[in-house]
């Protein structure tokens, strides 16, 4: 019994110091050793999971704000301007040590090498388990290799009585981190094998079918960005195809989808949860703003908001290009955020005339006792992402895309969907490109896609869209590592084309 006790009073601590640890892979890891029966397995699986959750910041910033949605006007002072306008360097980097994310893998890596020698009573629950870790762990190798691209590898627990420099690991070529995710995702598959139930009854787990959405968007990354081409759009196209099979569609009403009461729906795969009294995300704290602010204030269809009840920050503010992108009062996307202004006047369509702010209407949380409380769980994977996934493989493959885009679009149009203005028609494969991009653009706001988007397209497109990113400046789409981190491990080399 004491060593579950030890093993709970450790995860917690590690759960609740997430935001604030940043390790290396040769230091400061926690020990081994608790992984030797199923108690302790399930304990280590909840464990991974508040873990997984304390990244939530991590991937949003990483997957969207260096994109073109943001730098516009904030109520308060603008965060991750370097980001933003892609000044950032090699001596004061955004994300250090590997963005703390070895810390993470050790414990995955500890779950994958025990836990398949411990008897379960019941095992095809052992193998529900070991695919949900190997798909998480594949997740967070996918999430490095798009930041850094080349990352050191490992796949077993350190010893952590070990001399520190003998578990230095030099970067593995990005062909090889990609071999290892495309690895780990078929280990996953196998382990849940006819397995297409969602663990418990809740989205809140990795599943078979996140499984399914991740390998036709890391297949479709390696195909376009890794030079994989056919071979692996014919994966992506396959794995995306099985998704809609196993229980999960479009929520009718796009807005839904934000409402706490609606969180287990059937669009979301794969979310982190937040509850009250254990843990808040993010995004009141950023993209909302203070009462003595806001209150003073009225949106754009002159409806004041002198008693909306805010107690937040507003930090990250939608760029002029983005809310005009959002800005067809048809498109139930529109309401995606609330353009605030400091007259009466109405303000449709947008306009910058006494434009102060915007505050974005996802992850809205709740009110309780005169406070907001952001508990919404948050998307991973939802079935519009796989749908215009889908719709990039069969591009890639020369396809046509049309059936998907127009489902996305039939939904965010409801009754005012037109086929004859709003349809999609099959075109060139760049136009159905862009096409794609634009309604992920308009989709995922908010959900650490876009920068990994643009990224995913390949070509020239992400430099087209980003003003802020010049084209001579290409290496500056892997993020550099440290000099403390090289000085650290002389095994390390800088990013490639960062002095």
């Amino acid at each position: 019994m004491r060593k579950y006790i030890v093993l709970f009073m450790t995860l917690s601590v590690f759960i609740s110091c997430e935001k604030e640890i940043e390790l290396d892979p040769i230091s400061g890891i926690p020990g081994t050793g608790f992984l030797d029966n199923e108690s302790a397995a399930r304990l280590a699986h909840t464990g991974l999971y508040a873990s997984f959750r304390g990244y939530n910041f991590s991937y949003f910033r990483l997957g969207e704000v260096r994109s073109d949605l943001y730098g516009g006007t904030t109520f308060e002072s603008a965060t991750d301007i370097e980001l933003i306008n892609q000044t950032i360097n090699s001596t004061n980097i955004p994300f250090g040590n590997w963005g703390g994310f070895y810390t993470l893998i050790h414990r995955m890596n500890d779950f994958l090498v025990n836990v398949p020698e411990i008897e379960f009573a019941d095992n095809s629950e052992k193998q529900q388990l070991l695919g949900q870790v190997y798909g998480l762990r594949a997740f967070i190798y996918y999430t490095m290799l798009k930041t850094w691209g080349a990352v050191p590898i490992t796949i077993e627990p350190f010893d952590t009585t070990a001399d520190v420099t003998t578990l230095n690991r030099a970067r593995s070529s990005k062909e090889e981190v990609m071999q290892l995710i495309k690895d780990d995702i078929q280990r996953s598959l196998t382990e849940f094998g006819t397995d297409n139930s969602f663990f418990k009854g809740k989205k809140i787990y990795w599943s078979k079918a996140a499984t399914l959405a991740l390998k036709g968007d890391a297949f479709i990354w390696s195909g376009e960005v890794l030079n994989g081409g056919i071979a692996d759009f014919t994966e992506a196209k396959s794995a995306l195809e099985q998704v809609s099979g196993i229980g999960v569609s479009l929520e009718p009403n796009f807005m839904d989808l934000w409402d706490i009461e609606n969180e287990n729906n059937d669009e979301f795969i794969f979310t982190l949860s937040y509850e009250r009294d254990q843990s808040t995300n993010f995004y009141n704290g950023v993209f909302t703003g203070r009462a003595t602010e806001i209150n003073q204030t009225w949106d754009a269809t002159g409806t004041s908001f002198a008693n909306e009840i805010f107690n937040g920050g507003n930090r990250y503010g939608p760029s002029e290009k983005l809310l005009l992108k959002l800005d067809d009062t048809l498109d139930s996307r529109r309401a995606t955020f609330s353009r605030l202004y400091s007259d009466d006047l109405g303000h449709i369509p947008f306009d910058e005339n006494n434009y102060v702010g915007a505050i974005l209407n996802k992850f809205l949380g709740v009110v309780e006792a005169g406070s907001r409380i952001n508990v919404n769980d948050v998307p991973i994977y939802r079935h519009a992402d796989v749908l215009l996934l889908l719709a990039e493989a069969k591009n890639n493959l020369g396809e046509n895309p049309s059936t998907e885009i127009n489902l996305i679009r039939q939904r965010a149009y409801a009754e005012n969907y037109d086929d004859a203005v709003q349809g999609f028609v099959n075109a060139s494969n760049d136009e159905n490109k862009v096409a794609i991009l634009d309604e992920r653009l308009k989709e995922f706001v908010g959900e650490g896609k876009r920068w990994w988007d643009l990224r995913r397209a390949g070509g020239n497109y992400i430099f087209d869209e980003i003003e802020t990113l010049l084209e001579s400046e290409a290496f500056k789409l892997q993020l550099p590592i440290s000099p403390d981190m090289i000085g650290r491990n002389s095994l390390l080399e800088q990013t490639e084309g960062w002095k």
